[in-house]
């Protein structure tokens, strides 16, 4: 199912921002990082239906996926 572009836009502002903060780094850093995501890309796709999912469990999801891209340059 494809969401509200308006609406997915407003989800999108929340998670970055509370991801943000779980990891510790700028707000303009986490839009980096969340617009060159897996998770970006499986929610604007559609798939799933993620965008139905909490603000802090998609942040979360964020942060693991951050965490694994920082061992692997480690």
């Amino acid at each position: 199912m494809i969401a509200n572009p308006i609406l997915l836009q407003m989800k999108y502002a929340r998670v970055v921002k509370l991801f943000s903060e779980l990891a510790g780094i700028s707000l303009d850093k986490a839009l980096d990082f969340f617009y060159n995501s897996s998770e970006y890309d499986l929610i604007s796709n559609g798939v799933a239906d993620l965008h139905c999912m909490s603000d802090g469990y998609l942040a979360e999801d964020l942060l693991e996926e951050y965490r694994n891209k920082l061992e692997v340059r480690n």
